[in-house]
């Protein structure tokens, strides 16, 4: 846990060093001094003063005194209590999460968007952090647009006089609200400026002052008389409209008429109020659960603090809301509930209680939002998930606290308070969090499905029934409020994750979905019975061996067409002896390998082995690669011959552009950068370099192939081929394929329906199947003898045109006559004599005559010989026959693939 800050893209602020800002002793207060001496540590508030006082003073905010009879009003009592269980419900089950999750290890700074984006990843994480500082952003302002609301109440001039009276001396309109929003955001930006802690000291105060004041609305709801009010709003078209209201005092009739919901005509905003609407509004009370969890870098022990706050907190403010919910719908007629937001104020013993109760709560959660926001910037600064955008709010002061991120949520917010009144704004709020709420389920959901060992919280109440309800409710309550902001919210949600993607940050924070990747693959690798096999769903899966990929790596591009879906693995053999190694070699070249794969583009894995021979290294891969009903069951080899190898790793500006990637002490690459790359593939071989393996070595590793049953391809001129690369925009409209199904050096045989002919015409069917070679020509040539008068040779041609009818394969068909070819044949008695010269140069001339505008070529692999002495003169017959051809698949099919019927 040491390094969970790991920067994950290195960026700069137009050439401005923060790393002393940001990383240095005096701004981290996770690291110590060399001499042992700790350094200010900002992590000074308890459960009770970081985590109970910030949560309940969110919580209260604007809705306690300027909504709840909003919310009674229009609902009515049964349906605003529902409101409220529903609410509580979802942020009960998002708190089980989030104290599953604030319990299962140490939690730095950055409250929710730490829990997340160390769960599910810098993708997931990063995009909710965003949604999540939106949503604080979003709720600053409306707590903000909330006091002055309530300030103007107090102190705006009234609408129907021209002239200021008593204290009612602020003129009220759009641009007065957002000037006096401004005033007090600049007030909250001081307070933040300063620090946390001087809020946190400050904030016992403020809930002394909030207690006070909610103590005295219960008992003034039994000292004070009843009442009548006339309550006056501007209505349309400059009209004053003039409403009776009355305070009844305790009364069963009242609470009668309040029990059920009159939703009416809201004179904030003009328009009809309805469920949704009123319970976006009363659901901003409870947007400030994670208030503790955002001051968790200021915890003394954040794990033990989150949970155990948050809860107390909730429970507390969940029975002031029922109480006071029961108290207004008994004493209050919905007349008054409805046309005065204010009302409590009217019915106290002393209004100024009222009145402060709500200056102390609105001005408590406003600052509360910022810091959260900031904190939450500030975290998403120092992983660098956005880069240079969001940079600066990584700076922090010599205590620590993060002023740049500060000044950004303060500019963020002033453009919020744009909008004027806080009904306004109350829907897109509650989405935001019921996403952010959402989003923590998934995260604790994803964990407890991952079965992770690790995964050990503290706190045992929960499961992933209740991850999985919570993330239903939120997501069901986002559409019941705001289909529109929903779905808005949701788009950015993923055009933010797609973002993060693209920029594929990496990070050593570890990903929740590789857990649930390997838990899921092993439970459908178990699934995967090879005895259920059948040859109508038979795909290649390939092992190719990779001595060195400098000179591999456009055989590596090719076989990656050729796999059709399948199993890929690139193979090497590290020669050596594990006896006389202090460890294994092979174990840290995985990541070079992995890096070389990624910079390719091939959806292919890597498998390494240690052995004293290539040969004995080649069974051992062709024995244990692969897992289950997944294991390669075709190998491929580049040729043997004595061609001085390109190097394809200096070529392909993918591989030596240093600039794009920068090596930097604090980014994470797994620990290869381009420059560690290119140096730890060896040079490729000259002509005078001694071979690695012996012409004898090469031919047994193709015949333990065949023994194995796994069919061999043998690939050669493969450095010539282009357009392979993942940049490459090919189609292959102008490439050709030609298929060469008879076995070329016995001309005796012809049967063009043996296992390995089909086998050549599969293979050549899928690499036609492939993005880069969908367009491809394919072309099959059929030797045939045309100087006796036998006919024979038309009938085998219609018989394999039916058969590559039933085979649903397109390509044409070329009559190759070549009885000036078998001429050079001399058939002798012993099938193990090897043909002679003139013969194989005319089959390669027959070869260059008709194929030497194809782009790739597929011919027939003879069986190799049982002698060890033949293995030179067999591949001296290869390199014959294929001499100059270009690029040449030689197949040597050994299994049925395949298959006519349905």
């Amino acid at each position: 846990m040491s390094n969970e800050h790991t920067p994950l893209i290195t960026s700069g602020v137009c050439g401005l060093n923060v790393t002393a800002a940001v990383c240095g002793t005096d701004a981290d207060p996770t690291q110590e001094s060399s001499s042992g001496t700790p350094n200010q540590n900002p992590r000074k508030l308890n459960t009770f003063f970081g985590v109970m006082v910030p949560t309940v003073l969110s919580m209260f905010s604007i809705v306690l005194f300027l909504r709840t009879g909003f919310v009674v009003g229009h609902a009515g009592l049964l349906q605003a209590l529902l409101m409220v269980v529903v609410a509580y419900t979802i942020i009960s089950l998002t708190i089980l999460s989030i104290c599953a999750i604030s319990t299962n290890g140490a939690i730095q700074g950055g409250g929710a968007y730490y829990m997340i984006s160390r769960s599910l990843g810098p993708e997931f994480g990063g995009s909710i952090g965003l949604m999540f500082f939106l949503a604080k952003i979003f709720a600053c302002g409306g707590y903000v647009l909330g006091l002055v609301e309530a300030i103007l109440d107090v102190f705006g001039a009234d609408p129907d006089s021209s002239v200021s009276t008593g204290v009612r001396v602020l003129p009220q309109g759009y641009w007065c609200t957002v000037l006096y929003s401004a005033v007090i955001l600049l007030l909250c930006l001081l307070v933040c400026l300063v620090g946390a802690h001087i809020y946190s000291r400050t904030a016992f105060v403020i809930l002394l002052v909030v207690t006070v004041s909610l103590l005295s609305v219960f008992i003034s709801s039994v000292a004070v008389k009843p009442q009548e009010f006339i309550i006056t709003h501007h209505g349309p078209s400059n009209q004053t409209l003039h409403y009776n209201a009355s305070y009844t005092g305790f009364s069963a009739t009242t609470l009668k008429n309040n029990l059920g919901p009159g939703y009416s005509l809201d004179y904030s905003t003009n328009s009809v109020m309805s469920f949704a609407t009123v319970f976006a509004v009363m659901f901003t009370s409870c947007t400030g659960i994670m208030a503790g969890a955002n001051m968790s870098g200021e915890l003394k022990n954040p794990s033990v603090a989150i949970p155990k706050g948050t809860i107390i907190a909730v429970s507390y403010t969940f029975i002031v809301y029922v109480l006071l919910f029961l108290m207004i719908s008994a004493t209050c007629d919905r007349t008054l509930l409805i046309q005065d937001y204010g009302f409590l104020q009217r019915i106290n013993l002393w209004p100024p209680f009222v009145t402060i109760g709500i200056y102390c709560a609105s001005l408590s959660a406003a600052m509360c939002a910022m810091i959260g926001a900031s904190r939450i910037l500030h975290a998403l600064a120092l992983d660098h998930l956005f880069g240079l955008p969001l940079a600066p709010a990584a700076i922090t002061s010599a205590s620590g606290n993060p002023w740049v991120a500060v000044l950004f949520t303060w500019g963020l917010t002033q453009c919020v308070v744009f909008a004027g009144e806080l009904n306004v704004i109350a829907g897109l709020v509650t989405v935001f969090y019921l996403l952010a709420y959402a989003a923590v389920d998934l995260a604790c959901l994803a964990l407890e499905w991952a079965s992770a060992p690790n995964f050990r919280p503290t706190f045992q109440l929960f499961s992933w029934h209740t991850c999985l309800l919570g993330i239903v409710s939120c997501l069901a309550m986002m559409f019941v409020i705001n289909p529109v902001y929903s779905s808005g919210s949701i788009v950015l949600l993923l055009l933010l994750l797609l973002f993060l993607h693209y920029r594929s940050p990496t990070s050593s924070w570890g990903y929740i979905s590789q857990a649930l990747i390997f838990h899921q693959v092993r439970k459908y690798l178990l699934m995967l019975d090879v005895r259920k096999d059948h040859v109508k769903f038979w795909r290649p899966q390939v092992l190719l061996m990779v001595a060195n990929p400098r000179s591999s790596s456009q055989l590596i591009l090719f076989v990656n067409q050729l796999k059709k879906g399948g199993l890929y693995v690139l193979g090497h053999v590290q020669l050596g002896d594990l006896d006389t190694l202090p460890s294994d070699p092979v174990q840290q070249q995985y990541n070079f390998w992995m890096s070389l794969v990624d910079k390719l583009g091939v959806k292919a894995f890597v498998d390494l082995t240690l052995s004293p021979t290539v040969r004995q290294g080649t069974q051992h891969l062709l024995r244990i690669t692969g897992l289950g009903g997944m294991k390669p069951n075709m190998l491929i080899l580049g040729f043997y011959d004595s061609c001085t190898p390109e190097d394809f790793l200096l070529q392909d500006s993918a591989f030596c552009d240093t600039a794009v990637e920068r090596g930097g002490e604090d980014e994470f690459n797994f620990g290869v950068d381009l420059p560690s790359l290119q140096a730890h593939f060896p040079p490729v071989r000259d002509a005078e370099s001694p071979r690695w393996l012996a012409p004898e070595e090469y031919v047994g590793i193709i015949s333990d192939a065949i023994k194995m049953n796994k069919s061999v391809c043998l690939g050669r001129y493969f450095f010539q081929l282009e357009g392979e690369d993942k940049d490459s925009k090919v189609d292959g409209s102008e490439r050709i394929i030609d298929v060469w199904p008879l076995n070329l050096l016995q001309p005796g045989s012809r049967d063009y329906e043996d296992v390995c002919s089909l086998f050549l015409l599969q293979m050549a069917c899928v690499l036609n199947m492939s993005n880069k070679w969908r367009h491809a020509k394919m072309r099959i040539f059929l030797n045939v003898g045309t100087a006796s008068s036998d006919q024979g040779w038309m009938v085998n041609e219609e018989a394999f045109r039916e058969l590559l009818r039933k085979l649903r394969i397109r390509a044409s068909i070329k009559i190759v006559p070549w009885d000036s070819v078998v001429q050079h044949h001399t058939p002798t008695a012993e099938p193990a004599q090897a043909p002679s010269k003139s013969f194989l140069s005319a089959v390669n001339h027959m070869l260059m005559e008709h194929s030497s505008q194809a782009t790739v070529r597929f011919l027939y692999l003879p069986q190799p010989p049982s002698q060890r002495s033949q293995s030179q003169v067999f591949l001296a017959q290869l390199e014959a026959v294929t001499n100059e051809l270009g690029p040449t698949l030689l197949i040597h099919g050994v299994t049925p693939v395949t298959y006519t019927d349905l």
